[in-house]
């Protein structure tokens, strides 16, 4: 295997070690949210599937792709 090689499978194992753990502290820093308060949340903000399309943003590829939309 060459040195190039080697370095952009570092390169690329490192990004998916760094993507999981980026993850993880997502997960680990949103709060819990009890069946109580979620369904008070739902009776002051409703439900997503209720919003209107042009007043939300849909962020998935924004986070698939470490934030950078290209």
């Amino acid at each position: 295997m060459e040195i190039q090689e080697l370095k952009a499978l570092i390169k690329e194992s490192m990004r998916e070690v760094l993507r999981e753990e980026r993850l993880m502290l997502c997960k680990i820093l949103m709060p819990y949210v009890d069946d109580a308060e979620q369904v008070k949340l739902e009776a002051e903000f409703g439900s997503p599937t209720d919003y209107i399309e042009e007043e939300t943003v849909d962020m998935t590829n924004w986070v698939k792709h470490g934030n950078q939309i290209s």
